[in-house]
C-alpha cells in the first residue's frame, strides 16, 4: 500500500465499523432500545439501520470539519427517517471520523486518543453554528431551553466551550468536555481483548451480543441516561441505573442474559412505560467504534 492510500483506507475501515456498531446496536437487545428482537417507542430496527447508512456518508466525507459532519449527516438521515433517530450517535461520532480523516495512522487506543482531543481542541464558533442547526433539526425529545448558549440562539463560543456548559445535564456534552476517556475505559473493560468490527453483515454470536450486552449496562448502570433524566426525571434514572448493575452482575457471572426470560421482560415493561435509555444507546455506539478503531485490522 502507497503513503496516498493509507487515508482512504483508513477512512474505508471507519465507516465499515460505524456501519458494524450500528448494525451492533439493534441485533442486540437492550433493553429499552429498539432491536430486531424488540421494536418500540414507535420504530423498528430497519430504520436504524438506514438511518446508519445515510449518516455514514457526510460522517466520513474527507476534508469535512466536524460541523459540516453533523450537519450533512443529520439532514441525510432526516431525509431517510423523517425523525431523529440518530442526532446523539452523530454527535459523538463526527469528532471520531474527523480524527482519523486528519490521522489515519491512529490505529490503538493511545494516538486515537490524542487524535480526538486535538480535534475537540479546535473546534470553534462555525462548528457550534453547524451543530446548532443539526440540533434544531433533529429536536430530539426533552431538549427544553438553557440559560447560557440555548441551541435555539446563535453560539458565540466554539463547540466544545458550548458543549462544557451542558455537561452537566447532558452525557454527551461532558464526553466532549472530558475528551472521550469513559467510552475508553468502559469499552475495554466491557468488550476484552480482541473485539473487532468491520465485517458487514456479520450475524453476532453469543460472545459479541454478551460483550455488547455488558458493554451497554456498564454504561447504564453507571451514568444516569440523559434522555431519561430529560423526559422522566432523576429518580426514574436512578432507578434504570440500579436494575442496570445488577443485571451486570449476572452478565459478568457469566449468566446469558438472553436465556433469561426476565431479561426480555425488563426490555417490555421499560417500553411500556415509555422508558428509553436512548442516551446509552448512543454512547454504546460510540465506544464500539472506538474499540473497533483501536483493534489493528
Amino acid at each position: 500500500m502507497s503513503a496516498a492510500d493509507i487515508p482512504q483506507r483508513a477512512t474505508q475501515r471507519a465507516r465499515a465499523c460505524f456501519l458494524e456498531a450500528c448494525a451492533l446496536d439493534v441485533a442486540v437487545r437492550k433493553p429499552g432500545n429498539v432491536s430486531r428482537a424488540s421494536p418500540g417507542h414507535g420504530m423498528t430496527a430497519e430504520i436504524f439501520i438506514a438511518s446508519a447508512e445515510a449518516a455514514s456518508g457526510p460522517l466520513f466525507e474527507a476534508g469535512a470539519s466536524v460541523g459540516e459532519r453533523i450537519e450533512a449527516a443529520t439532514e441525510a438521515t432526516w431525509a431517510v427517517a423523517g425523525c431523529n433517530t440518530n442526532l446523539g450517535i452523530v454527535l459523538l461520532c463526527a469528532p471520531i471520523a474527523c480524527a482519523i480523516d486528519r490521522r489515519p495512522d491512529a490505529a490503538s487506543a493511545t494516538p486515537l486518543r490524542t487524535a480526538i482531543e486535538d480535534v475537540l481542541a479546535a473546534l470553534g464558533v462555525v462548528d457550534a453554528q453547524a451543530a446548532y442547526r443539526a440540533i434544531a433539526r433533529a429536536s430530539p425529545g426533552g431538549l427544553g431551553t438553557a440559560p447560557d448558549e440555548d441551541v435555539r440562539q446563535p453560539p458565540t463560543v466554539g463547540l466544545r466551550a458550548a458543549m462544557a456548559l451542558a455537561a452537566d445535564r447532558d452525557s454527551i456534552a461532558r464526553l466532549y468536555r472530558d475528551g472521550y476517556g469513559l467510552l475508553f475505559e468502559i469499552g475495554a473493560a466491557s468488550l476484552g481483548a480482541g473485539f473487532s468490527l468491520g465485517v458487514k453483515g456479520r450475524v453476532p454470536g453469543v460472545r459479541t451480543t454478551a460483550a455488547v450486552q455488558r458493554l451497554y449496562l456498564s454504561l447504564l448502570g453507571s451514568i444516569a441516561d440523559s434522555h431519561i433524566v430529560r423526559i422522566h426525571g432523576e429518580a426514574v434514572a436512578h432507578t434504570v441505573m440500579s436494575a442496570a448493575q445488577g443485571w451486570l452482575a449476572r452478565a459478568c457471572g457469566s449468566a446469558e442474559l438472553d436465556a433469561d426470560p426476565e431479561f426480555a421482560a425488563w426490555d417490555d415493561a421499560l417500553k411500556a412505560a415509555r422508558i428509553n435509555p436512548g442516551t446509552t444507546a448512543d454512547l454504546t455506539v460510540a465506544a464500539l467504534l472506538l474499540a473497533g478503531l483501536a483493534t489493528p485490522p
